[in-house]
């Protein structure tokens, strides 16, 4: 939908700590550590510790633990913010972060906030582990037993099997594929190959590389645990370093083009944005880096739709979304001087501008394309991407000092996508 022009919503800056691959620097940091680390950067960058500086914290993770079940809110509590600040978690798989983007905006829009934080954190390394469901159905039954002689009779029936954990599986509960599988049914279906993958892969890590280089994260990394870099950066990557690498997804049809290389890896990080209505930031002498105007979510049928077709792919909802909300706008692909597409994988970004263009709202110059590097040299911490990719496309409006706008699109398991606009005056 587009948001009414009730009141403007103003992104002020971007906080993050590098990403890392997972079981390495951040193996033993929670998602609250990552995530208080974020909002900690933060409110020193924008001086937000004063009571009433911010009026609400939306954030959430995809791997969570049932300690985490008030996540948001322990992490007001544990950073430099006022404990007084409200708090609430959500969870809309990759598209959490930019999910809370919007939840802030919205009430920022409607006057029931006047400045607020979103983003998410998530960490492979720490992945709750469940309990076997039937040494669970055990345990219960033993805590139901009225006698002591009933709860040993149910313990009783505890087996070596039930002690195996359930881990969790990057698959859909419906289909039982990876992420990485049905990216593969899509790039077969819209005819994806491999040096176009690999050739977007290595401009994510030369242009991540370049940003770096020139300073432009400055003000939106922060350190944490000995890293001021993502550490899955690889400046030298070439597509002829690529191309030798193995295939890993789509194994079992002709010619499987997606590989390590051109699929994100197991992330550990997290990241935030503030955002404010203009009388908050005309008040604390806050200028905007851009506003957000439009939104739009989709989902498809990934399990019984044209998935063979491309159409309903798993991560290919944004190919829905983005044309309902240009032409809401007004809008072609044309008049965009920024695109930001989550990298998941390289073909699923492939696949998604193809099928933009077969909908007939343009093309996407190359050099228009996330022109600061995205998921495929950052990593991917699931619920973080959305809060990382607005604070960069913010920042890439500001930096040029003139009218501007940027397209974000992000897709997320369960066949779901949400995208925005952000615009410079």
């Amino acid at each position: 939908m587009s948001l009414p022009s009730v009141r403007r919503v103003a992104v002020i800056g971007g906080s993050r700590i590098p990403f890392a691959r997972s079981d390495g620097p951040y193996a033993t940091a929670s998602n609250q550590d990552m995530l208080t680390a974020a909002v900690d950067g933060l409110a020193a960058r924008h001086s937000l510790q004063g009571e009433g500086s911010v009026g609400e914290l939306v954030a959430g993770a995809v791997l969570k633990h049932s300690r985490d079940f008030n996540l948001a809110r322990e992490v007001v509590l544990g950073s430099t913010l006022d404990a007084r600040t409200p708090a609430y978690d959500i969870q809309q798989a990759c598209g959490t972060g930019l999910q809370a983007v919007i939840a802030v905006a919205n009430k920022i829009m409607l006057g029931q906030v006047e400045s607020g934080i979103a983003g998410g954190a998530d960490t492979a390394s720490d992945a709750p582990l469940g309990l076997n469901d039937d040494l669970r159905k055990v345990l219960l039954a033993a805590r139901r037993a009225t006698s002591p002689g009933g709860r040993l009779r149910a313990l009783g029936r505890v087996r070596p099997r039930h002690v195996v954990p359930d881990v969790p599986r990057n698959a859909e509960p419906r289909t039982g594929l990876s992420m990485g599988e049905h990216a593969a049914v899509t790039a077969r279906a819209w005819g994806i190959g491999r040096a176009a993958q690999d050739e977007l892969a290595a401009a994510s890590h030369q242009r991540l590389a370049a940003a770096y280089e020139r300073g432009f994260f400055q003000d939106l990394v922060v350190p944490f645990r000995g890293l001021t870099r993502d550490q899955n950066l690889r400046p030298g990557s070439s597509v002829e370093q690529l191309a030798r690498l193995k295939p890993v997804f789509g194994l079992g049809g002709p010619n499987p083009t997606m590989t390590a290389g051109n699929s994100t890896p197991l992330t550990d990080g997290a990241a935030v944005v503030l955002l404010a209505g203009e009388e908050w930031a005309a008040r604390r002498g806050a200028e905007p880096l851009a506003y957000l105007t439009a939104c739009e979510t989709a989902a498809v049928d990934f399990v019984r739709g044209d998935v063979a077709g491309g159409d309903d792919g798993l991560l290919m909802a944004p190919a829905h979304a983005v044309p309902r909300m240009l032409e809401r706008a007004g809008l072609g692909l044309g008049d965009f001087d920024f695109v930001e597409v989550h990298e998941a994988f390289a073909s699923q970004v492939l696949a998604t501008l193809a099928a933009w263009e077969k909908r007939g709202i343009g093309t996407v110059p190359r050099e228009r394309l996330n022109v600061a590097g995205s998921s495929l040299a950052t990593g991917h911490p699931f619920a973080a991407t959305g809060a990382r990719i607005v604070a960069t496309l913010a920042r890439l409006l500001a930096e040029r000092e003139r009218p501007g706008r940027g397209l974000i699109s992000v897709c997320a398991a369960g066949g779901q996508g949400v995208t925005a606009i952000l615009e410079r005056d």
